[in-house]
């Protein structure tokens, strides 16, 4: 895992406040969606299907600072559309940083080497960078030739100019492991602070359907691709969502995690899915049937769902929930995750969990460590 210090500390301070002041449900990140607009139009996207009036349309500063300190979440992610279209971009970044929020811009990189100089390297800002695969998978992805290079050539002058730089990467179905493999000793090379991975949503919007991944594929896809992974590789996220990419942890969906605020106001349930909109964080948090989300709700929407917006606050839930899920996280953070199936494996079964299951009600069914986490 490859999580700065700080940012970790304050994820763990957060949780900790949270859990003494008796709050089941709480945010991490903040998803803030300050204009749909971008400059692409790749073929799993759902979010650019909106009108004309509304694509040209953005949140000002103002409504954005307010988000996040209406949502006090300790974390903030910037994704759209693409974010550096916005007018105010940096003033946003600028407010957020201010705020000493750890902020993460994702961006397609088209024009982040122009924008660079609009921002100050700062251990609270990173640009998360989109590259869905080598460079053949990636310009296929985001239905345009040369976006991998020029991705690529920002990544190296933002990492000349001092600034954090991490990947995103989404997976779908014609991914080949071992192409994949190779892909992130590529990144590694770049000097990025680490990569995020994820198997891809199907939005109902979406132009391409024919490529978003079941739960049972993808789990056979990142044991595939994540079988003895070399120390080299350094994620961006906790290695209890990288075990539960593979089947080889059990958890639910926590979508009140990673609260989305955007041009309609608060959305529910979550990032990824559009179903009705609030005008107060607190309206969101109280008004929303959480209990009709997620896999164990039997929500069709919601059974082949594995993106790390709604299981990444479960891993973390699991990771502070309970002693056993505290050591056998720093078990993977220190020794790494066990030898897995080959490589070649193509098998769809998911591995036994050797994780704490949590409770529909959104708690570890093991002893909470109420004055530890």
């Amino acid at each position: 895992m490859s999580v700065p210090v700080g940012q970790m500390m304050a994820v763990l301070k957060h949780v900790a406040v949270q859990r003494l002041r008796g709050n089941a449900r709480y945010p991490l990140v903040l998803m803030l969606e300050p204009l749909f607009r971008c400059n692409l139009a790749c073929g799993g996207c759902g979010k650019i299907q909106h009108p004309t009036e509304v694509l040209r349309s953005h949140l000002t500063p103002e409504q954005c600072f307010a988000a996040v300190d209406e949502c006090g979440a300790p974390l903030v992610s910037i994704p759209g559309g693409e974010p550096l279209l916005h007018p105010q971009i940096e003033q946003i970044v600028a407010g957020i940083v201010a705020r000493k929020k750890y902020l993460y811009l994702c961006t397609n990189a088209l024009k982040l080497e122009e924008m660079l100089p609009f921002f100050s390297p700062s251990p609270y800002l990173a640009f998360s960078v989109h590259l869905d695969g080598p460079r053949e998978e990636h310009d296929h992805a985001v239905c345009r030739e040369g976006v991998y290079d020029m991705a690529v050539s920002a990544i190296r002058a933002a990492r000349k100019a001092g600034f954090r730089v991490t990947t995103n990467s989404t997976l779908f179905a014609s991914a080949d492991p071992a192409r994949y493999r190779a892909f992130f000793d590529e990144v590694m090379t770049l000097g990025v602070e680490g990569m995020m991975i994820s198997p891809g949503y199907s939005y109902a919007k979406a132009p391409d359907q024919s490529h978003f991944l079941p739960r049972g594929r993808s789990q056979s896809l990142f044991r595939r691709i994540l079988a003895d992974a070399p120390r080299r590789w350094k994620f961006n996220q906790s290695p209890v969502f990288l075990e539960f990419l593979k089947g080889a942890w059990d958890l639910e969906c926590r979508p009140w995690g990673t609260p989305t605020y955007n041009l309609f106001g608060w959305q529910r349930p979550c990032y990824l899915l559009d179903e009705g909109y609030t005008k107060t964080y607190r309206e969101m948090m109280e008004q929303t049937d959480w209990d009709a989300y997620g896999r164990a709700s039997g929500n069709a929407k919601c059974q082949d769902c594995m993106v790390h917006c709604g299981y990444e606050p479960a891993a973390v839930e699991a990771t502070f929930g309970s002693l056993r899920g505290l050591m056998g996280t720093a078990r993977l953070m220190i020794l790494g995750p066990p030898r897995t199936q080959p490589a070649g494996d193509e098998s769809v079964a998911p591995l036994p969990a050797p994780g704490p299951q949590l409770q529909p009600n959104g708690l570890p069914s093991l002893p909470i460590l109420d004055r530890v986490a």
